[in-house]
């Protein structure tokens, strides 16, 4: 080969990978720091083999994703279900397209105050992340049992609104009495011994309640070939995290909190939070009603569910992927 062949061939070479790079779309995912968004952050690892590219942006909470979506700022998010339902509410042009986790919440109190149930609640101080499914639950509990909770002192529950990093210190600092967590904050609490645990709260019309990821609807309608491709990545995603164990626990232990929680807490959280794909109107619809009903969320006008959960395109991802 000459060496003109060759520069020939270099040139070439470089153009075609130029062009692969360029044909790799990129897509602006917003994300949470929870043991049980791990798949959803794991798709930005595989994305290359998907033909796409994606850029992950991680969030304080679920609203905080949902006012990115509205600035522009992203084209998918991953979030709880009260902050996609309040969004919608709003006005944020989104569809719900998978539900990637269920579970995810647990009432933890402090050792030695006797807080067995609900009821034990009252007179008591109990943390919460504001607009977060906890919150939305916790609601709907303390309605089931006839009292009633807010942050101004003089109610039944004296309610402290704190984000999830700052409810554990909370509770050690015995700022707090009890608090409706998420994971891995609340194995956390319990292994470490300043915290007990009184009940996962699955006993509201909400059952466990299912994360979701969302799209917007320019993305899912004006991108379907790269919407259908990252649906794919996230299928793909979630599967490994749920048949091989040993690869979500390296990399939620590992990548997303540095080595900060143990093998206990990740074990204790995703059995709390296991990860899954599938999401139904039917239970958006009832997540939509009981935020309706306890006042979480603030909605003037609730959406309908059925308007605006698509699951086409998870069916066919999931279709195509031999996965049931």
């Amino acid at each position: 080969m000459t060496a003109f062949t060759m520069c020939k061939a270099i040139a070439i070479g470089m153009m075609l990978a130029a062009g692969a790079a360029q044909g790799q779309e990129t897509i602006r995912l917003g994300n949470l720091k929870l043991a049980h968004f791990g798949a959803v952050a794991y798709i930005k690892e595989i994305a290359p083999k998907c033909g796409i590219k994606v850029e992950e942006r991680v969030f304080a909470k679920g609203l905080d994703v949902m006012q990115a979506i509205i600035a522009g700022e992203l084209d998918v998010g991953a979030t709880a279900s009260e902050a996609a339902i309040a969004g919608r509410a709003g006005g944020t042009p989104v569809f719900v397209v998978a539900g990637f986790a269920r579970g995810g919440a647990r009432l933890v109190a402090r050792p030695g105050l006797n807080i067995k149930e609900i009821k034990d609640l009252k007179g008591k101080k109990v943390g919460v992340t504001r607009g977060a499914i906890q919150e939305v639950l916790l609601m709907a509990l303390l309605q089931q049992h006839g009292l009633k909770g807010d942050p101004v002192p003089g109610k039944d529950v004296q309610l402290v609104y704190l984000a999830y990093s700052d409810l554990n210190h909370a509770l050690l600092g015995k700022d707090i009495d009890a608090m409706m967590q998420s994971e891995p904050q609340s194995s956390q609490a319990i292994n470490k011994g300043f915290g007990v645990e009184v009940l996962k709260p699955y006993g509201t019309p909400i059952g466990s309640p299912i994360r979701t990821m969302v799209m917007t609807e320019a993305f899912y309608g004006q991108k379907r070939a790269v919407a259908e491709k990252f649906m794919r990545c996230f299928v793909m995603a979630t599967k490994m995290f749920i048949d091989d164990k040993a690869v979500a626990e390296r990399y939620v232990r590992d990548v997303m909190f540095k080595g900060q929680i143990s093998k206990d807490d990740f074990d204790d959280a995703i059995s709390n939070s296991p990860y899954s794909y599938d999401i139904t109107p039917e239970h958006i619809q009832i997540t939509t009603d009981t935020m309706a009903r306890t006042g979480v969320g603030r909605m003037s006008k609730p959406p309908v569910a059925r308007d605006w959960v698509r699951t086409d395109l998870l069916d066919a991802a999931k279709k195509s992927l031999n996965v049931q």
